[in-house]
């Protein structure tokens, strides 16, 4: 199936693949030819461009699947170079195929293999090419084989080239640039996302494994591109999905199923609830970046017990499941996703994806029209510190003060700039915080100890709370099924399993003493804060201790403040120069959010315009936002972004011009509706920042685009109150 980049076969002109590539792209270079005329100078002018191959002065042309010398221009081949990274690429036919290398022939393959990843060197218009550690090279009879005498290439740009495959954007004009120096940035902010996780940490040419165990399946860029990234899910998931671990791990019922099609069909995914398929292919998230994504922070994720659960069970079972080592794997990742960017836009840098370690470098990127990305860590023993309880009820931690102090520095020197202390398990540094009881058991796997609890203040919900504390626990649903799962559990415990008292319960596990002087030094250092998952008491431990400092050390709370947090907490949060921005919403969701956090705002005294982001936590095993239903105003195709009802005066003050956005659609396959099925991938943000025009009008829209700046201004302050914490006397 082609992508809506897909142009003629040979002989059409390629001023007619420019048009169709720009309607797909806004001009990205993604997915569609340069012009004619430009002939490549680096080997990086060559990505997805149109061309003639000569080598050693001969024009390539085909003899069935056989690549040969021909004459003249008139039977040449037509190559569309579609890169695979920087400097490799694909060359692609103009009937489908692709040049191969293997063994000792190189022929004409319908389906991609190492062989047909070329690896170009080269310049000022001069290049050889090399896969599987042979050179293209041609022999005495005229045909190209591997060998070791690398011939002498050129490339002549021509039309009649048929696009590789693509993942559409369907967005139509160009993104904005700006804002001028010193002027508030314009665009929104994406505060917690994964887009490290998938079936393979690399983009296919490399084997460095799965993330979450190896049961989420789908890969957020591969060099063979989306149809190799999100194609049929079976061999990790089985016919009709019934290994699928999310079916006994995430939603109890074995009997679930799916249909493993992916590209170009997905029937059944990806999908608004479904958590074990890549929600962040890099298309969708350019998707949501045309429609004024300008700050994404990106977490390295995993929760260790229920990577060891998965692997033990339905998973891959050599993946790495150490929290430390597969989250930062995940952020090693995330270089490479934007050096693929690169190569799809034309060389080192020239990406719209840019990862940012300060403010200022953000600043910058954003002023240039493109993406700040910032490299977080979200995961229970984040410096190795892991905790495990004995029988005499005394407690083992994997981490020192030496090792804290280690973990640190590893972690700023990767690019990492905002930390969460606190997830889901019990750590050495404190308690989770809780709020569901399925975690209750996944964390006994891991730290052999039940949460002892207390009833939360208030009964844990109504008025008093911005986001309800702690939850009701049970232990009824552990022994409903009769699978590998449930049977382990009650090995371990003995069929002895907690008793609490009803009502909302906390965890009575708070900030230890190690759990200080992490703090502490995270502060130190300088990292962003995250608190959501924390404790309720160790929120108010973290946001105490920021308030002592000069500025106050600002707290982020990015998708959903899990273990709850009181309307005071929310308050100090906003007063202290923090955000408090929700999982994502749909956009009747997002307006009654924006209508909760509006009073909360005003009586913190903060001077700053209202700002409400997100964090929806694609790809962090969690549904997004389901549809507004189907008594709402529908989205209508296409639609208009930066301009008209509800649009402010500062988008065009600001120079930004409006972008047509279509319905997401690979032509001849999925179309993805948000009104229908609720944002099934990332590329459905801009069709939420529709439907929060629709519901909220110009106020909720303005809201969103602050939150880019609010975010910015953060990070700033963070910087100046570390300075601060670091005259203070060390914990």
């Amino acid at each position: 199936m082609r992508s809506i980049l897909r142009v003629a076969r040979a002989g059409a002109m390629l001023t007619v693949a420019a048009m169709v590539v720009a309607c797909g792209s806004s001009g990205s270079s993604s997915g569609g030819p340069v012009d004619v005329g430009e002939p490549p100078v680096s080997k990086y002018d060559l990505a997805n461009g149109c061309y003639l191959l000569r080598a050693d002065n001969q024009y390539i042309g085909r003899d069935g699947t056989a690549f040969v010398t021909t004459a003249d221009a008139a039977g040449a081949e037509h190559f569309f170079m579609r890169a695979a990274g920087l400097g490799r690429y694909l060359f692609y036919t103009a009937d489908e195929t692709l040049l191969t290398a293997s063994g000792s022939s190189i022929s004409a393959d319908t389906s991609p293999a190492d062989g047909s990843d070329w690896t170009v060197d080269g310049g000022s218009g001069r290049f050889t090419a090399t896969t599987l550690e042979r050179s293209l090279m041609v022999d005495e009879t005229g045909t190209l084989v591997p060998g070791d005498t690398p011939a002498q290439l050129s490339f002549e740009p021509t039309t009649g080239c048929t696009p590789y495959p693509s993942m559409p954007v369907n967005v139509v004009g160009d993104t904005f640039t700006g804002p001028a120096a010193g002027e508030p940035v314009i665009g929104f902010a994406e505060v917690h996302a994964h887009m490290g996780m998938g079936s393979e940490l690399s983009d296919g040419s490399g084997d460095v494994g799965p993330s979450a165990g190896g049961v989420m399946y789908g890969q957020a860029i591969n060099r063979f591109g989306a149809p190799e990234a999100l194609k049929n899910c079976v061999l990790m998931h089985g016919p009709n999905g019934i290994l699928s671990a999310e079916n006994i791990l995430l939603d109890a019922d074995p009997l679930q199923t799916h249909d493993t099609q992916g590209w170009p069909s997905f029937i059944d995914w990806p999908k608004q609830d479904s958590f074990l398929h890549q929600q962040m292919y890099y298309r969708w998230v350019e998707r949501a970046y045309m429609a004024g994504l300008r700050v994404m922070v990106v977490h390295g994720t995993t929760i260790e017990a229920l990577c060891n659960l998965a692997r033990a069970t339905y998973g891959d079972k050599t993946a790495e499941c150490v929290d430390m080592e597969t989250g930062t794997q995940q952020v090693a990742f995330l270089y490479d996703i934007e050096q693929y960017i690169d190569a799809q836009e034309g060389g080192p840098g020239k990406g719209w994806f840019r990862i940012v370690k300060t403010p200022a470098e953000a600043r910058e990127i954003i002023a240039d029209g493109k993406l700040a990305v910032i490299l977080g860590l979200e995961f229970s023993n984040i410096f190795h510190c892991r905790l495990t309880y004995n029988l005499d009820g005394s407690e083992n931690s994997d981490c020192t003060r030496e090792d804290i102090d280690r973990e640190i520095d590893e972690a700023w020197d990767l690019g990492v700039r905002q930390v969460f202390p606190f997830h889901d398990v019990d750590s050495a540094l404190g308690g989770a915080g809780i709020f569901s009881s399925v975690l209750n058991y996944v964390g006994f796997l891991d730290t052999r100890g039940f949460w002892k609890t207390y009833d939360c203040p208030d009964g844990g919900e109504g008025d008093t709370y911005f986001y309800n504390a702690g939850a009701e626990l049970e232990t009824g649903a552990i022994t409903q099924f009769g699978d590998p799962v449930t049977q382990l559990l009650m090995d371990l415990t003995q069929g002895q399993l907690p008793i609490y008292p009803p009502g909302r319960q906390c965890n009575a596990r708070t900030v230890t003493e190690l759990g200080e002087y992490a703090i502490d030094k995270i502060m130190k250092k300088g990292f962003v804060l995250d608190i959501d998952h924390a404790e309720l008491l160790s929120k108010q431990y973290m946001l105490d201790k920021g308030a002592a400092l000069t500025p106050n050390y600002p707290m982020v709370s990015g998708h959903g403040g899990q273990g709850g947090i009181s309307n005071a907490q929310a308050e100090q949060i906003i007063r202290q120069g923090g955000i408090i921005y929700p999982a994502l919403p749909n956009g009747a969701d997002f307006v009654e959010f924006l209508d909760q956090i509006k009073p909360i705002w005003e009586a913190s005294g903060t001077d700053r315009p209202l700002s409400v982001g997100y964090g929806a936590d694609a790809n962090g095993l969690r549904t997004l936002p389901r549809s507004r239903g189907a008594g709402a105003e529908p989205i209508e195709y296409p639609f208009t972004l930066f301009s008209g009802d509800g649009w402010g005066p500062q988008f065009a003050a600001a120079g930004i011009r409006p972008v047509q956005v279509d319905a997401l659609s690979i032509p001849g396959g999925k179309t993805w509706i948000m009104d229908e099925e609720g944002m099934s991938n990332y590329g459905l943000v801009a069709d939420i920042v529709e439907g929060i025009r629709i519901e909220g009008g110009q106020d909720a829209v303005t809201a969103l685009y602050n939150s880019a700046e609010t975010y910015l201004q953060l990070w700033e302050q963070t910087l100046v109150a570390s300075e601060s914490a670091r005259q203070q006397p060390s914990e």
